[in-house]
């Protein structure tokens, strides 16, 4: 009987789903679309055949295409040709001799840090991987309630981590929208009323989505107040090398903040800096005041990592470690990514130059004074709608543009576009 009744409730149950009466996963809402995906979409749907997308935070070439380097090419050719690599899995924490060359390459080959053995190296799944490690083990091991600072505005995954991982976190002032330039004095004022303890989330270098950098001189400002107020640097490196095409000054701030004795995180992606978007390939480096805490740091890291995805992805840290460990492959490197920097500064060049030669109101300065991929152009919601609208260009609303996206055969018909945006809403 009660089998009868069991196989009853059963049939009603299959009958139900089957008729889209009910679901376990009824109560699930759809999540809001990624705004840059959602760009990305939006340009895809588009016929129009003079269509820009200025929201893709990848290098393009001046033909529009994704660039793998030269080198990149050379080393992929090398690795499928010796027969002696496997495919088995690497150790919870990485391939050794990628974790061993990622820390001297953002920590200076004469790091103290790293010749008195006091740093922790972890490869991740490139930067977003090394945030999440990072800000998972803040939320085990930190005090209950640790704040993090995030800049105002920032990269919104930023966000997204930290609300994953259930750290709070408020804004410290960063961009000044009337000089398009930082605002170092609340910037400074909002570090000195923050909490001692508190956890500052730092861009190393090219900002996003800003590409406004402190100065050195700004860095040591900065410096001095987190040692005053005994804050912890978390930092981001996302376009080392990138940035300037100068390897050693996009990492000033970090050895700047080394050498002054902090301990402090810093991740790595090498997405940008080597093209390998798809290998998901970085690194968290954890710099400790001692050796005494390494080891329980690194078995801590390694608990978490286990939790997440086991062991990282080996192709990508084959590549980077086979090109950081070998000068000839290093040059040949260096020569590609600085070619990468100067075409994204010539766009730059070439924007302004057009903006001033064809009459758009406003001062522009600020497209040749920000660093790296991205532009806080100061366009408003209203302008970039017209842009969009009008003209089929597609950026962020906030008017972040991604630089890589500007090429010599739409540079000019974006910067007259930009022109009747700003005309059109002035005069409404």
């Amino acid at each position: 009987r009660d089998f009868c009744l069991s196989r009853g409730l059963g049939d009603v149950y299959k009958r139900q789903v089957r008729g889209g009466l009910m679901s376990s996963f009824d109560n699930i809402e759809t999540a809001p679309i990624d705004p840059i995906l959602g760009i990305t979409q939006l340009y895809n749907a588009d016929t129009f055949p003079q269509k820009v997308n200025l929201g893709v935070g990848a290098y393009r070439t001046d033909e529009g295409k994704p660039f793998v380097l030269p080198i990149i090419r050379e080393v992929d050719r090398e690795i499928a040709n010796n027969l002696a690599l496997d495919k088995e899995y690497i150790p919870i924490d990485g391939l050794p001799e990628f974790v061993k060359n990622t820390s001297k390459l953002i920590l200076g080959e004469d790091s103290v840090a790293l010749k008195e053995g006091r740093v922790v190296t972890v490869q991740s799944l490139s930067g977003t991987g090394a945030l999440r490690i990072a800000a998972s083990f803040l939320q085990r091991f930190f005090p209950p309630g640790t704040l993090v600072l995030i800049s105002n505005p920032t990269w919104v995954n930023h966000h997204t981590i930290m609300n994953h991982c259930q750290l709070p976190w408020k804004e410290y002032r960063y961009y000044n929208s009337q000089t398009k330039g930082l605002d170092i004095n609340g910037f400074l004022e909002d570090l000195k009323a923050a909490a001692e303890g508190s956890v500052v989330l730092l861009h190393v270098c090219a900002h996003n989505p800003t590409g406004v950098d402190p100065t050195k001189e700004q860095w040591k400002q900065i410096a001095e107040v987190m040692k005053q107020k005994k804050l912890f640097p978390f930092f981001d490196c996302a376009y080392q090398g990138f940035a300037t095409g100068d390897l050693d000054g996009d990492a000033y701030a970090v050895r700047l903040f080394v050498e002054l004795g902090f301990e402090l995180f810093v991740t790595q992606s090498y997405a940008k800096n080597f093209g390998l978007y798809g290998e998901r390939i970085g690194a968290l480096n954890v710099v400790l005041n001692s050796t005494k805490n390494v080891e329980a740091v690194r078995s801590q890291l390694k608990i978490i990592i286990r939790g997440m995805y086991s062991s990282p992805p080996i192709h990508g840290a084959r590549i980077v470690s086979a090109i950081l460990s070998d000068k000839e492959k290093y040059q040949k490197w260096v020569d590609d990514l600085k070619a990468m920097s100067n075409r994204i500064i010539e766009m730059r060049k070439a924007l302004f130059n057009r903006l001033k030669e064809n009459g758009t109101p406003g001062n522009w300065n600020h497209i040749l004074e920000q660093i790296g991929m991205f532009s806080y152009t100061g366009l408003t919601p209203a302008q970039v709608s017209i842009l969009t609208n009008k003209f089929h260009i597609y950026l962020l609303s906030n008017g972040r543009v991604s630089m890589a996206g500007f090429n010599h055969s739409n540079v000019n018909y974006v910067a007259d576009a930009i022109k009747e945006a700003t005309t059109a809403e002035s005069k409404l």
